[in-house]
């Protein structure tokens, strides 16, 4: 019994941080606490339809030796099917929800679910094993985070910008791109792998540039919103069922 409380203690302590770090950047508006748990929630769930998509591809489509097959594993049965299976928790439960207001809660959103998924990965991979979890605790969870969370900046964009509704399918290509090579980067059992790292910081560094660059948008769409009303508008409209 120990050994599964501490493996899930290992598994959940570095995507709660990283869900923190993200709710501190969202304080100024906040998203609600209960959706932001039902989003973790969202990710667990995700786990499952993804792992099946992917037994059914390996089944149907084995992947030829080599190279090739590094690529196909990399970019088509890894980071297509995570990364669409998340996408499709989000503009499904997510998308239309009012308190998804501004293009910076498509990145919280995003992250919250890419967490849950990676917790239980991290989990699965690592149950019993305190190396593999300290690892991926610094590598696979902020992976998850980084990919998805590219990929909800443009969920907002989709969202929050009316003349580019279909941006989500540009975050969807950035989350696989950066999924799949890192994935093929592991994959290489060579030097390149250690290549992982430093795709991670600088992947990092263009997250916090989006969020920022969101924020910045944000506010100017509430300014705009208060000039032409006259008066601020409430921080959040009341919540509307899942659709």
């Amino acid at each position: 019994m120990s050994g599964i409380l501490l493996s899930l203690a290992g598994a959940a302590l570095p995507a709660a941080i990283i869900i923190g770090y993200f709710v501190r950047l969202d304080r100024k508006r906040p998203e609600p606490i209960g959706l932001i748990g039902r989003s973790v929630l969202f990710g667990f769930i995700a786990v499952l339809p993804a792992a099946a998509i992917e037994i059914a591809i390996v089944r149907l489509l084995p992947a030829p030796g080599g190279i090739l097959g590094a690529l196909f594993t990399a970019f088509v049965v890894a980071a297509l099917v995570e990364e669409g299976t998340k996408l499709f928790f989000v503009k499904r439960y997510l998308f239309r929800r009012r308190e998804f207001d501004e293009i910076a809660d498509g990145i919280v959103y995003a992250i919250c679910v890419s967490l849950g998924f990676a917790f239980v990965e991290n989990f699965l991979y690592g149950y019993g094993n305190a190396g593999v979890l300290a690892v991926r605790a610094f590598t696979a969870v902020p992976g998850h985070a980084l990919f998805s969370g590219v990929m909800g900046y443009y969920v907002g964009v989709a969202k929050l910008e009316p003349d580019r509704p279909r941006a989500w399918v540009r975050g969807l290509a950035w989350a696989i791109a950066l999924h799949g090579l890192y994935d093929f980067l592991l994959m290489s059992r060579t030097w390149a792998a250690v290549l992982v790292l430093p795709l991670l910081v600088v992947g990092w560094i263009a997250l916090k540039r989006l969020f920022r660059s969101a924020a910045a948008a944000d506010e100017a769409r509430l300014a705009r919103k208060i000039d032409s009303s006259g008066a601020p508008p409430s921080d959040r409209e009341p919540p509307s069922p899942i659709l």
